[in-house]
């Protein structure tokens, strides 16, 4: 390692050429001149501007769509100036007149004095991220519009889960990025309908499936009434350490919320099993196959006490 360090160190042409090997795209602007120090010429395959025509930010900007100039131009231009390094997502103008949708990272460099010497950074072609958030869009517009709610609960329902499963599966598999589900079960529900009543039995699950589907952070997580008294929680880019972090958050919020349940064996308080599963899909696997795994982890949590989290490994 040590002498492949050094022999970069010694031809710069190495690491061009492992800069113009990769999908991202570096760049680099000297802040003093606004004027491009170096552009990949990957550029020229993703936009079809030539790596020759990009000369100062003034081409950066005037290539952008006209809905997102003003706002990524400002945000871009003041947290350069504060020396901040960010990120930002815009549809970039293509030499044919189309757009694509791109993610700049910027780095801020400094000076010995601290002061803003450059800018470097790399943009990334997110357009199928893109497509992928806009078919959810999609699938969240028919949520509302063909009822795709849970009649009791107001959260999403089976058939809501079955179609988003089916999108961010597809995109688990074409990105190989990692897909991780939560199934969860009320601890003894029948017992606590039994005891309480049908009524308050419904109260009982209203408020667990808002609890539940507080432990969700991000806009792409998906959480629905699966059936019963079972619920299921959809996490797109996330692997098994994570899911169990979020899988344990929502154990702690349930039992936070302190719902008495006097008929239960575990306890005084309700409490909720889970089980988790994840997979990095590849054409071989199923979908099926995946959530049934979840549903197997959820039963060995069942049968090793309730109240706690099962996982693969």
């Amino acid at each position: 390692m040590t002498e492949m360090n050094h022999s970069m160190e010694k031809d710069p042409a190495v690491y061009k050429t492992l800069l113009e090997s990769t999908k991202a795209i570096p760049w680099k602007i000297d802040w003093k001149t606004m004027k491009f120090a170096y552009i990949g010429p990957q550029i020229e395959q993703l936009l079809g501007w030539t790596q020759d025509s990009w000369q100062s930010v003034e081409d950066w900007a005037t290539r952008m769509h006209p809905d997102d100039h003003q706002r990524v131009v400002d945000f871009c231009v003041s947290q350069s100036k504060s020396g901040v390094d960010h990120e930002a997502d815009y549809r970039a103008l293509t030499s044919d007149g189309d757009y694509v949708w791109i993610r700049d990272v910027v780095h801020v460099m400094r000076d010995a004095s601290g002061e803003v010497e450059a800018l470097v950074g790399f943009m990334f072609d997110i357009s199928e991220r893109k497509k992928t958030e806009e078919k959810l869009a999609k699938l969240q517009k028919e949520l509302e519009e063909l009822s795709f709610k849970d009649g009791l609960t107001g959260v999403a329902n089976r058939r809501m889960f079955d179609s988003v499963m089916q999108v961010e599966w597809s995109n688990a598999r074409r990105h190989s990025q990692p897909l991780s589900i939560i199934m969860f079960d009320i601890d003894y529900f029948k017992q606590y309908n039994d005891l309480h009543g049908h009524l308050q039995g419904d109260e009982c699950l209203k408020k667990v499936a808002r609890l539940l589907a507080g432990g969700a952070s991000r806009s792409r997580d998906f959480f629905a009434r699966y059936g019963g008294e079972e619920f299921v929680m959809v996490l797109p880019e996330t692997d098994a350490e994570a899911a169990a972090v979020v899988a344990e958050r929502c154990r702690k919020l349930v039992f936070k919320e302190q719902i008495q349940h006097g008929a239960s064996p575990v306890g005084q308080l309700l409490t909720v099993s889970m089980g988790t599963a994840t997979v990095t899909p590849s054409a071989d696997d199923r979908l099926e196959d995946f959530v049934e795994s979840a549903d197997r982890q959820l039963y060995r949590a069942k049968q090793g006490g309730r109240d706690q989290v099962a996982r693969e490994g």
